[in-house]
């Protein structure tokens, strides 16, 4: 083999392997310079560890960074209305509606579902082990003397404990009722500080419960289902929105792909989450 041989195929190669390196150059250089998708998400999704599971992956499989905004429902949602969210991601059915009806957003869809449960001190000095209704078991916190830590927050949570309250015909103004105005994280660590009751989410409460002195004391009744939709907020109202990368990531999650990474998630061996695309 001649000399020139060898150097006209080591210009092939070379020629070969740059436009390789170029491409991957641009194609790097496109997913950097893809505007973030602003997500306005219930504190539930965050402190339960799944938006931590879930959206590394989508940025690296679509190129998107995500900014995660954190809140309760009640503010996520005002966040979509005023447009500082491309997306919302809540668990208020009745709130997401009134959001939709509103025009302030589109293209609801069913994610996922999990159910709230009632904690408290393992002792249970109210007896609501022996309970299977969640608003007479709040009623009967309230009549046994003992300490309620609410969310206060207007969160999906908060919305859940009012209409329980509502249920058992009972104004939460009562001496142990402690309304804190934080996310289900803080509102659970208190609850085990002081050996009190609150309502969770199954999700958080089982991302959190090894650093709890808590039990679950009621669950099952059907007024405790939880489920989330996913939510684009109205390009027609607020026209500099990001509703490419808000509906490339709606279309991930309610994906197969995106719905096994959901049931997949787990913490100690249990799934937080039980995927839901199609609706419950």
């Amino acid at each position: 083999m001649t000399i020139k041989t060898n150097l006209k195929r080591f210009a092939l190669s070379l020629a070969a392997s740059l436009l390789i390196a170029g491409a991957a150059h641009a194609e790097a250089d496109t997913n950097a310079t893809k505007a973030p998708i602003r997500l306005a998400t219930t504190t539930s999704t965050e402190q339960s560890g799944l938006l931590g599971w879930l959206l590394p992956q989508f940025t690296k499989e679509t190129g998107y960074p995500v900014q995660v905004m954190a809140a309760g429902t009640g503010q996520s949602l005002k966040m979509g209305e005023n447009g500082d969210a491309d997306l919302v991601m809540t668990h208020a059915p009745s709130a997401e509606k009134k959001f939709v009806e509103a025009g302030f957003g589109i293209e609801p869809v069913h994610l996922m579902y999990n159910d709230f449960v009632i904690v408290g001190p393992a002792k249970d000095p109210a007896g609501l082990a022996k309970l299977h209704d969640a608003a007479k078991a709040l009623q009967t916190i309230k009549d046994k003397g003992q300490t309620f830590i609410s969310r206060g927050d207007e969160s999906g949570t908060h919305i859940k404990e009012k209409t329980l309250w509502q249920a058992a015909d009972v104004k939460p103004e009562f001496a142990g009722y402690k309304s804190i105005g934080q996310g289900m994280g803080p509102t659970l660590t208190m609850a085990s500080e002081l050996g009190a009751y609150t309502l969770t989410d199954r999700g958080t409460w089982l991302a959190y419960q090894s650093k709890l002195d808590l039990a679950v004391l009621l669950e099952g009744d059907k007024r405790l289902f939880n489920p989330y939709q996913v939510i684009l907020v109205n390009p027609k109202r607020y026209p500099d929105l990001n509703t490419e990368g808000a509906r490339t990531l709606k279309n991930w999650l309610v994906s197969d792909h995106g719905q096994k990474l959901i049931g997949d998630f787990k913490v100690a061996g249990q799934a937080l989450f039980v995927a839901d695309a199609n609706g419950k």
